[in-house]
């Protein structure tokens, strides 16, 4: 398998564009973006669980029943979330003007949008401004798009590999935005990817669930979930391999590539948390079950007191011991561990006493730090990775709409 470069950002088939409509306030930025497949696709998409879901979404989780895909528009600046009627109705004039745009069926375009939830979108700007998105298709556009579906992040969020999938070379390339409102069920995170293997919808289906479970299922950085998620996947199958089929190598092969860039661009997510100075990386193990470890793990990611610890780089590991206490899954503290990267700092329970708290202040200090809580319950484990929490994430969501 091999790791792209951005230079080597472009996949068989696929044409995309950006331009600046007009939505977002800073001068110059561009705010919607449009992924072509110039020939019909497989299409399968994840959705955020929260039950306040935004007009795209609910466009989209019809559209997304039919199993195929041609294009996907996304504005960002403007959420159309909690706008009614009126914004199902302006979600699908977006639809509508690039699949006259494109002479493609409009049921086949899906929409989304990212930004401020309640304001009224501006529909008009959007579709004026697809007859320059059109003529701006390219193959080789990905960072130009990567810009316009952005909010509060700091940096791009891209990642892409080709993997021989038969005799054919196979290529992923995804790209993310997402810094805040960010936990498990999805977050306010977009995600397109674009592949040129040839799979069948649901084969496809089953591989991105499976995927996002392992990565933007396994993130949080603040607790919340929004209205607007999306995680979508269009295969074109333009590079000519066999369709792929359940159980095989080469499924296994496209499954391991997929998994490889959405856990990328989920861990990009979390290093660019609004603020965020730390990656943390908890793993619980020694569970009785997956679902308990990944109970247990995401207790100790959303924990604010836990958060807050790494920030200071105080190695209170008490905050973790009661964060697993409260999860609810199955823990008898006498039998369990914790480490700080390498370093233990409770065994059975209890603190190892000598310099741990200097060796553990120390291991603190890097940018990605590794927590692993030990059960001794069983023999199952799960991996979160979380923000911490800094004076800059108050600053920042203190005055978003402002």
């Amino acid at each position: 398998m091999k790791i792209l470069k951005e230079k080597e950002y472009k996949v068989t088939g696929f044409l995309v564009s950006a331009v600046r409509c007009g939505i977002k306030k800073k001068a110059g930025a561009k705010d919607l973006a449009l992924i072509y497949s110039e020939v019909p696709a497989s299409a399968a998409a994840v959705f955020t669980k929260n039950a306040v879901k935004a007009a795209p979404v609910i466009l989209d989780m019809e559209r997304i029943k039919s199993g195929k895909g041609r294009a996907v528009i996304v504005n960002s600046g403007n959420a159309n979330a909690c706008t009614g009627d009126d914004g199902l109705k302006k979600a699908k004039e977006m639809a509508k003007g690039i699949a006259k745009a494109l002479k493609i069926k409009e049921d086949t375009v899906y929409v989304s949008s990212t930004g401020v939830i309640g304001e009224p979108l501006p529909v008009d700007r959007i579709t004026s401004s697809i007859p320059e998105l059109i003529q701006g298709l390219k193959p080789d556009a990905w960072k130009d798009a990567e810009d316009a579906i952005m909010t509060t992040d700091a940096f791009s969020k891209m990642a892409g590999v080709k993997v021989e999938i038969g005799s054919k070379e196979v290529t992923l390339l995804g790209i993310a935005k997402g810094a805040g409102m960010i936990h498990p069920n999805m977050a306010t995170m977009l995600c397109y990817i674009a592949t040129d293997c040839a799979v069948s919808p649901s084969l496809l289906d089953k591989a991105l669930r499976k995927a996002v479970d392992l990565s933007f299922n396994s993130i949080t950085v603040d607790g919340d979930t929004s209205t607007n998620d999306t995680v979508l996947v269009l295969a074109n199958g333009a590079a000519g391999n066999s369709p792929l089929t359940a159980r095989s190598k080469d499924m296994e092969d496209f499954q391991s590539a997929l998994n490889l860039v959405t856990l990328e661009l989920a861990k990009m997510i979390v290093r660019d948390g609004e603020g965020a100075t730390k990656v943390i990386e908890i793993n619980v193990k020694g569970a009785a079950s997956k679902g308990s470890a990944k109970k247990a793990a995401n207790a100790i990611g959303r924990s604010n007191l836990v958060k807050t610890a790494f920030f200071g780089m105080d190695p209170n590991w008490g905050r973790i011991a009661a964060a697993v206490g409260y999860s609810g899954v199955k823990v008898v503290p006498e039998k369990m561990d914790i480490y700080f990267n390498d370093v233990q700092v409770v065994k059975k329970g209890l603190c190892v006493g000598g310099d741990w708290e200097t060796r553990a202040r120390e291991e603190m200090k890097g940018a990605e730090v590794r927590v692993t809580v030990d059960l001794n319950l069983g023999k199952a484990e799960a991996t979160v990775w979380a923000s911490d929490l800094t004076y800059e994430y108050v600053k920042i969501n203190a005055s978003y709409r402002s």
